[in-house]
């Protein structure tokens, strides 16, 4: 039976990626809804950049359920510095056929779990955890009824991407991060140390272009976009996609390598706030909470990738 996922979302060009491998992946992977909240882009858009991904992917059936507009405590820190103003530039994306779930992304997450069997649902956090950490506030026994949360975020040997020390979805909102963190659900974190071997070339957007499906052109469109930030900031024509290591683990964990650690999530420092902590060599002796992926196969990951996202109209 195909895995139950909930995908939480903020698109962004690698959450794109993500929802289309999972789309891609029908055998292994049951995409019971999507969640959208604020991050990349205010929650507006991501809603309907959500809506607009599974319609590209010919899935308008999903329904997206817009969740949480701002972070629980900060204010909310966006990034159309690298994704453009819509979030999803370089791209023509179909319009929504469908509209935006009546549901509140954190009730959606709530109802689901708590109907759904013990052990049965995994949630995908592709952007700052607010609707999820939300959702176990409101409701603290999905923690116990979750098969796993994976998550795209944190990053300890590389250091942040959007402070020195911290990576955005967990800079943007560090106490949904601490809140899940801290609730024992089985956790899986795929960090910028792991993502960053995650390396899309321009010989792969070649290949993926030439596919030459709506879905594949659209998809190289957005990621030849994207890739321009990685120029720039890089210095290489090579650039990771991110989020899409989340699906990439669901499909083939044997691709992935790491080890369970204890993760704690800095809240108060000025320098260092977003931080996720990880206890690498278990100095502190503090029971580990998560396991922390650090790397990857890199060309049977985008093999992986093509050949999924080819089978998309």
């Amino acid at each position: 039976m195909p895995r139950k996922i909930i995908i939480d979302t903020d698109p962004g060009q690698d959450d794109a990626f993500a929802i289309l491998l999972a789309l891609g992946s029908p055998d292994e992977l049951e995409v019971v809804g999507i969640t959208a909240v604020a991050g990349n882009v205010p929650l507006a858009r991501t809603a309907e950049n959500a809506q607009r991904v599974v319609e590209l992917a010919g899935r308008p059936d999903i329904t997206v359920y817009p969740g949480c507009a701002r972070p629980m405590v900060r204010p909310l820190f966006t990034a159309e510095y690298v994704h453009g103003d819509s979030g999803l530039d370089g791209c023509e994306l179909p319009a929504p056929s469908r509209p935006l779930g009546s549901l509140h992304g954190v009730d959606f997450i709530i109802d689901t779990v708590m109907a759904a069997e013990p052990g049965s649902v995994t949630v995908c956090t592709l952007g700052p955890m607010t609707n999820l950490a939300m959702a176990m506030v409101k409701q603290p026994a999905i923690a116990g009824r979750l098969e796993e949360v994976v998550l795209m975020g944190g990053g300890f040997f590389e250091g942040g991407n959007t402070t020195p020390a911290a990576e955005f979805n967990i800079f943007v909102d560090p106490h949904a991060a601490h809140v899940v963190f801290t609730s024992g659900v089985p956790l899986t974190m795929v960090p910028i140390d792991c993502t960053y071997r995650a390396v899309m070339t321009p010989d792969w957007l070649r290949r993926l272009r030439a596919v030459g499906t709506r879905t594949a052109i659209q998809a190289a469109g957005m990621a030849e976009f994207y890739q321009r930030y990685g120029n720039t900031k890089f210095g290489t024509d090579d650039y990771p996609l991110h989020d899409p290591c989340v699906i990439g683990y669901l499909l083939r964990p044997e691709l992935f390598s790491g080890r369970r650690c204890h993760v704690a999530i800095d809240l108060v420092s000025p320098l260092t706030a977003g931080m996720t902590v990880v206890d690498w060599w278990n100095v502190t002796k503090q029971a580990p909470n998560c396991l922390v992926l650090r790397d990857l196969d890199n060309p049977a990951f985008y093999a992986l990738m093509l050949e999924r996202l080819s089978r998309l109209p």
